[in-house]
């Protein structure tokens, strides 16, 4: 039994502690400067070469992964549609950071199983086996795009992986399914990772948290307009669901990434100079227009407004912009703050937080100030309170299996 309990209490050591991540979307927030197409040309190349320096400092300052997305034909927000040529080029100038796939969208009429399976294998050979794979399957407004088969399109998502792994699993591949004909094929290159990359599910709802974790992937969620208690009971529930996983690939992962926005800051006297409410306000009211317009056109007035009520509220002046910082669905603050904020996010069981760091108008001087704070002030605070909560725990745990054994009297069981 003490055997037992300690072998758990190390798995729970291990598991215990959570990591600092960065989420890129290309944020070019608009009005552009000047007429189509320069003022979008200039602000894109604008976004890119910021965040790529963004990433690189935060490579350097200990941040664990750096997910980058693929969405298409998503105006202000996610100018990145081809997240594996940005992972492709960070490869080669970040030296320990893991890059995150997140995600590709996997459904078929999106893309060719073998493509996933190549430009996955790709960045995980470049960058010495530090690749990580999100999947996902988008929203309306890209599926259609696509001709996605949206009522299957979980189904073909499933599928999709389970090819990918066999491609990446044999030599020479072959299929013949419902979905794909694909004749025998060696897909190259093979990951460096053996068997390959862990492999994230993106959800948003509760069902699709479930699906994560009955599938033994890695959850890829988002807190902001969710309160700590609605997020903690969405992690339960996926954790349920490993409990019964059948592993939809070789490897298996029980790990939570939530992403939220994140501003550290010397002071909050900074905030209304680098505009960091405006900002967040520019990031939801962009949410909520994009839903509206692309994902929710079909509903009701009086359903849109239930879906994003904040945005009548904040028309009328009843709603402070504030509040996600109050409630904690936002992480900004001096480091001091943030680590308390942080420190309510792991223990609702969040075992990576994905920061949401360049958005909106914020200064690239004030978003470098934050990576910097988050990785010098933040990373070491954040280690040392999980350090004294494990010795406490491991503490309690060894105290209670030696007490609980029939042996724990003989004086043959060591102390």
């Amino acid at each position: 039994m003490l055997n037992s309990t300690i072998e758990q209490l190390t798995l729970l050591k291990e598991g215990c502690a959570m990591d600092l991540s960065l989420l890129y979307e290309f944020d070019v927030p608009q009005p552009w400067e000047g007429e189509h197409p320069w003022g979008q040309r200039l602000a894109e190349r604008k976004a890119y070469q910021e965040s790529i320096e963004q990433i690189v400092l935060a490579d350097a300052v200990g941040f664990d992964t750096v997910w980058c997305v693929e969405h298409h034909f998503r105006e202000n927000r996610s100018h990145m549609p081809c997240n594996e040529v940005v992972l492709g080029a960070l490869s080669q100038i970040t030296k320990r950071i893991k890059l995150g796939f997140g995600v590709t969208l996997m459904p078929h009429e999106f893309i060719h199983p073998a493509r996933v399976a190549e430009k996955v294998a790709t960045v995980d050979v470049l960058s010495g086996g530090r690749a990580v794979w999100g999947m996902g399957r988008s929203t309306p407004m890209e599926q259609t795009a696509f001709g996605v088969d949206i009522a299957r399109s979980k189904d073909k998502m499933c599928a999709a992986a389970r090819t990918v792994v066999g491609m990446w699993a044999e030599q020479y591949y072959e299929e013949h399914s419902e979905f794909l004909e694909f004749p025998k094929r060696m897909v190259t290159p093979k990951p460096w990772q053996d068997p390959h990359p862990p492999a994230w599910m993106a959800a948003s709802t509760e069902s699709s948290a479930v699906m994560a974790g009955e599938n033994g992937c890695g959850l890829l969620c988002f807190s902001i307009m969710q309160p700590l208690d609605k997020l903690k009971t969405l992690i339960d529930h996926y954790r349920q669901a490993q409990q019964r996983a059948k592993p939809l690939t070789s490897v298996h992962t029980n790990k939570v990434g939530i992403y939220t926005l994140v501003h550290c800051t010397d002071s909050r006297d900074t905030f209304e100079e680098n505009r960091l409410w405006d900002s967040m306000w520019w990031w939801y009211k962009g949410l909520a227009e994009f839903h509206l317009k692309w994902e929710f056109a079909h509903l009701s007035a009086e359903q849109q407004e239930k879906a994003f009520p904040l945005l009548q509220r904040q028309a009328r002046g009843d709603f402070d912009i504030t509040e996600f910082d109050k409630e904690d669905m936002v992480i900004v603050g001096t480091p001091e703050e943030c680590v308390q904020k942080l420190l309510r996010y792991e223990e609702a069981g969040v075992d990576q937080l994905l920061c949401y760091m360049n958005f909106g108008f914020l200064p690239n001087s004030a978003v470098l100030r934050s990576i910097e704070l988050l990785g010098t002030k933040v990373l070491p605070e954040l280690k040392k309170a999980r350090a004294t909560r494990t010795a406490q725990a491991l503490e309690q745990g060894l105290a209670a299996a030696k007490h609980a054994s029939p042996l724990a009297a003989s004086p043959l069981v060591p102390d």
